[in-house]
């Protein structure tokens, strides 16, 4: 009966632990991809204060929505995102909607 408990209380902790790995890896996902956006808008979506390139860092996860939707349809105009939006799909955009709205400026 002992090593029926130890078995059963050990495979709660591995399940546990098992989700704590999945949202770690979901984080991690989630980072790499926004770090495709760090060569234009800067690391963590803070850009260049003086810079043409808006940063992302704080921006309302609404709007960022609204303004990737823009970039795809092209009734946003644009240099490259219109293209580059393009490569994203609709998890990915809230993702990163969420990702950006979460960072300080």
């Amino acid at each position: 009966m002992k090593q029926l408990c130890v078995v059963g209380a050990l495979s709660i902790l591995v399940a546990g632990g098992s989700a704590a790995h999945a949202q770690q890896a979901a984080a991690l996902q989630v980072r790499a991809l926004a770090a495709t956006c760090a060569s234009c808008h800067g690391t963590d979506g803070r850009a260049i204060p003086s810079g043409a390139v808006p940063g992302l860092a704080g921006m309302p996860a609404g709007y960022f929505v609204e303004q990737m939707k823009g970039f795809q349809s092209g009734t946003r105009n644009a240099t490259v995102m219109h293209q580059l939006a393009k490569g994203f799909n609709e998890v990915q955009i809230q993702q990163l909607a969420a990702y950006f709205a979460a960072q300080p400026k």
